[in-house]
């Protein structure tokens, strides 16, 4: 079973067990957070769509840790005019972990 869910503007989808990096959310580590946007939920042929959420659905996520990522580099260079520029910027960024997907009807799908 998998759901598709959105949080911090960005859409993922997720399964049972898995691990991801998600914009910077405001939880401690090792609290359990619920993502109640949930898009789309499914297994194999029989998938639901919400329009633009399924409610009543939801997914619970503990958090396993809070980081900053890989530092970009942006460098901006206009020819022939002496100007250019270097910047940096590092994302911070939650590692969450599925432990359970809630459907619409209240059913817990949990490991």
């Amino acid at each position: 079973m998998y759901a598709v869910i959105k949080t911090g503007g960005k859409q993922y989808r997720v399964s049972l067990g898995l691990v991801l990096r998600v914009e910077s959310l405001e939880a401690a580590e090792g609290d359990e957070v619920v993502l109640a946007e949930v898009l789309a939920m499914g297994e194999g042929e029989s998938i639901l769509v919400g329009a633009p959420t399924l409610s009543g659905a939801s997914v619970k996520a503990k958090v396993k840790s809070h980081g900053r990522g890989d530092k970009i580099r942006i460098f901006k260079h206009r020819r022939r005019k002496h100007y250019a520029k270097t910047q940096g910027h590092r994302q911070n960024f939650t590692e969450l972990e599925i432990t359970a997907l809630v459907r619409p009807d209240g059913t817990v799908v949990a490991q």
